[in-house]
C-alpha cells in the first residue's frame, strides 16, 4: 500500500507523471497536480475518462485505491474557463492563442464563439472485433478523429465534399507549431497603392505593387454547412406570387445562426422570414430596385434575434399545370447557378463579411447563402442551397469577373485595360487525352466559384412566427392586388380577433407594417412590443397593448369601415373608447388625417361620421 506509483495526467499542454500511494487521498494527489502543472486551486478539473465523465474531486475523502486508480493509469486533466466551466481542448487553446500580428480587435459572432470552445474531435466506440485492448485503452480503430477527417468526410451518408469551416481553422492550427504562423489574408487583385518607384498604372508596374495571378482551387470548406426552412409555410408563401403571376421573384432570408451536429463543428443558418424588398420581376428576369426601408428591416429584425443570412430567388417555368409540375432545368448538363447570379451572390457576400479574428483584415468570407427555388428532376419545386468561394468573392469585388451574353454558365475574367490592371486568372482541366492541363479563364466555368450547401425542412416545424389561417399581406406586393394598408390591418385583426394578442402581433411582415407605414410609424415606440415577440411574453404583449400607439392604431382601423370585434366597447386599452377617441382620425370623404378633438375635417370641412 505504502509502494510508489506512477499516475499519468494528460493535460492540453502534455503529459506529466505524478509519484503517489494507493493510500494517498484525493486532496493529496490534486495538490501534487496543481504543483506540477502551475495550477492555483480550482484552477483545474481531473477526470477518469477522457470525454469528462468521471471527475475526481478534492471533496472525495478517498484514498486513491478506493476510486481503483493503480499504477500506470491515465488521469485527463482540463483547465477551467474564466466562465466556470471547463476550457477549450489542445485545438481550441491553440486556436485561440493564434492571432496575426497586428489583426483588429474583432467581435466574432455568437455561432464562432461557441464552436471554438468545442473539442470537435469525432469520438468513436470500441469495435467488438478489431479492437484487441481493455475498455480503457484506445487504438487505431477507435482513437478520436479529427474533425477534418476527410475520409470520415467521405464516408458519411449523404457524403460531405466540404469540411466546416471551423474544422478547417482547427486543421490550420494543429501540428507542433499549433498555427503560430497562420493568418487568413483576404486574397486581392488590385495593384497595392503607396508604390513610389515608379508612375502609377499604367504607365508602370512592379513586382512589389503587382497582385498574383489566381489559380482557382475548389475550395475544401464551406462557411455554412446547412439551410433550414423553420416551416413549410415561410417557403410557401414566397412561392404564392410566382403560383399567381408566372413571374419570378427575390427575397431576402432573415433567420440566425446555430450549431449543425451532422457535421464536426458545423453551422446551420435557420430561415425565420422572408422579406420580399421591391423588385421588377417577369419570366426569365429580376431586377432589384431600391429599398429605402432596407436599413429600418434590418433593425427590427435584429430586436428580435434575427439577421439577414441570405437571399433567395425562384427559376421555375411551369411544364404541365394540370399535374402541378414545372421544369427541370438546373443539371449537371447545363448549370447550377448561372455567371450573373454568381456574381450577384458574392456581391451579396462581400456586404456581409465573416468576422474573422484569425485574419489580418478583422474579415474572411462570408456566412451570406444563396438558395434558388427552381424544377428536380422529379418536376417538383426544389429549394438548392449555395455559396461562392473567397476567390469569386475577390474578383467580384474587385471588378474582374464578368458573365457571357450567350452561356450562362460562363464567366469571364477581364483583361487589363488603361484604367484598371486584371491579375491573370487560371484554372485546371482534364484534356482529351487524360492530362491535367492550365487554361486561362476566358471564358470560366463557374462550377470552380460554387460551394453546394443542402437545403431541409425540419420533421417538427418551429414557428418563430404565429401562422395564420388569414395572414397579413406580405410587402411590395402591389401588383397581385395585395397592399400593406389599414384596411388590410383592419380586416387581419377582425378575422384574428378571436386569438391570443401575442399570436396576432407576432407576424413578421405585420411588424414592418406598424414600424414603416407612412400615417402613423411606430420605429422609436414598438421596443417593448418586439420583445415581447422575441422572447414570446404575452404578459410583455399586454403591456404594449395598453399603449396611446396601439389605441391611435386601432382608430385609424375603424375609420376604414371593418368592425374590430371589441373595439368600440373595450378598445385595446381594456376601458372606456375615451383615449381612442381623442386620437388622430381619418376623414371618409377625403382621408385627410385630421388632429384629435375636431369634429370637422381641416381640409374639406366636412363633419367627422
Amino acid at each position: 500500500l505504502f509502494a510508489p506509483q506512477i499516475i499519468r495526467v494528460q493535460s492540453p499542454e502534455g503529459v506529466k507523471r505524478i509519484t503517489a500511494t494507493k493510500r494517498e487521498t484525493v486532496a493529496t494527489f490534486l495538490k501534487k497536480v496543481a504543483k506540477e502543472f502551475g495550477f492555483r486551486n480550482n484552477g483545474f478539473s481531473v477526470y477518469t475518462n477522457r470525454n469528462r465523465t468521471g471527475e475526481i474531486t478534492a471533496s472525495q475523502n478517498k484514498s486513491l485505491n478506493l476510486l481503483k486508480i493503480k499504477h500506470g493509469d491515465m488521469l485527463f486533466l482540463y483547465p477551467s474557463s474564466p466562465a466556470g466551466s471547463s476550457s477549450e481542448t489542445t485545438h481550441t487553446a491553440a486556436s485561440q492563442s493564434v492571432k496575426p500580428a497586428g489583426a483588429p480587435q474583432v467581435v466574432e459572432d455568437e455561432i464562432d464563439q461557441y464552436l471554438i470552445k468545442q473539442d470537435g474531435k469525432i469520438y468513436r466506440n470500441r469495435d467488438q472485433q478489431q479492437c484487441c485492448h481493455g475498455p480503457l485503452g484506445k487504438c487505431v480503430h477507435c482513437v478520436p478523429l479529427e474533425p477534418f477527417d476527410e475520409d470520415y468526410l467521405n464516408h458519411l451518408e449523404p457524403p460531405v465534399k466540404h469540411m466546416s469551416f471551423h474544422a478547417y481553422i482547427r486543421k490550420l492550427t494543429g501540428g507542433a507549431d499549433k498555427g503560430k504562423f497562420v493568418a487568413l489574408e483576404n486574397i486581392s487583385c488590385k495593384i497595392k497603392s503607396g508604390c513610389e518607384g515608379h508612375p502609377p498604372w499604367p504607365e508602370g508596374i512592379c513586382t512589389k505593387c503587382q497582385p498574383s495571378a489566381i489559380t482557382l482551387n475548389r475550395q475544401k470548406y464551406r462557411h455554412v454547412d446547412n439551410i433550414m426552412f423553420e416551416n413549410h409555410t415561410i417557403a410557401d408563401r414566397f412561392l404564392d406570387f410566382w403560383r399567381k403571376t408566372g413571374n419570378q421573384h427575390l427575397g431576402y432570408l432573415y433567420g440566425r445562426y446555430t450549431e449543425h451536429k451532422d457535421i464536426p463543428l458545423g453551422i446551420r443558418a435557420e430561415v425565420a422570414a422572408i422579406y420580399e424588398p421591391p423588385q421588377i420581376g417577369t419570366q426569365n428576369s429580376l431586377e432589384i430596385l431600391e429599398d429605402p426601408k432596407a436599413e429600418v428591416v434590418d433593425e427590427i429584425a435584429a430586436k428580435l434575434g434575427l439577421r439577414k443570412v441570405g437571399w433567395i430567388f425562384t427559376d421555375l417555368v411551369s411544364e404541365d399545370t394540370r399535374k402541378g409540375t414545372v421544369r427541370y432545368s438546373r443539371n449537371k448538363d447545363t448549370y447550377y447557378l448561372s455567371a450573373e447570379e454568381c456574381i450577384t451572390a458574392g456581391n451579396f457576400q462581400n456586404q456581409q463579411p465573416n468576422i474573422c479574428r484569425l485574419s489580418p483584415d478583422g474579415h474572411f468570407g462570408s456566412k451570406f447563402v444563396t438558395v434558388v427555388a427552381t424544377g428536380g428532376p422529379d418536376n417538383q419545386v426544389h429549394f438548392e442551397g449555395y455559396q461562392v468561394s473567397n476567390q469569386c468573392m475577390a474578383l467580384v469585388r474587385d471588378e474582374c469577373l464578368l458573365p457571357c451574353r450567350d452561356a450562362p454558365e460562363l464567366g469571364y475574367a477581364k483583361e487589363s485595360s488603361s484604367e484598371q490592371y486584371v491579375p491573370d486568372v487560371f484554372y485546371k482541366d482534364i484534356d482529351k487525352f487524360g492530362n491535367e492541363i492550365t487554361q486561362l479563364a476566358r471564358p470560366l466555368p463557374v462550377e470552380y466559384l460554387i460551394i453546394d450547401i443542402t437545403t431541409t425542412f425540419p420533421k417538427d416545424p418551429v414557428y418563430t412566427f404565429s401562422i395564420s389561417q388569414n395572414p397579413f399581406p406580405i410587402e411590395n406586393r402591389d401588383v397581385l392586388g395585395e397592399t400593406q394598408d389599414f384596411h388590410s390591418l383592419a380586416t387581419y385583426l377582425s378575422q384574428n380577433a378571436s386569438s391570443v394578442f401575442l399570436d396576432t402581433i407576432s407576424d413578421f411582415h405585420l411588424l414592418l407594417f406598424l414600424v414603416t407605414n407612412e400615417v402613423m410609424p411606430l420605429r422609436d415606440s414598438i421596443s417593448l412590443l418586439l420583445e415581447a415577440v422575441r422572447t414570446k411574453n404575452e404578459e410583455l404583449a399586454q403591456t404594449w397593448k395598453k399603449s396611446e400607439q396601439w389605441a391611435t392604431i386601432e382608430q385609424l382601423c375603424s375609420t376604414v369601415g371593418v368592425q374590430i370585434s371589441g373595439l368600440q366597447e373595450y378598445g385595446a386599452m381594456g376601458g372606456s373608447t375615451h383615449a381612442a377617441s381623442a386620437a388622430i382620425w381619418a376623414c371618409q370623404h377625403c382621408t385627410y388625417m385630421n388632429q384629435p378633438g375636431t369634429d370637422h375635417c381641416e381640409m374639406c370641412s366636412l363633419p367627422r361620421t
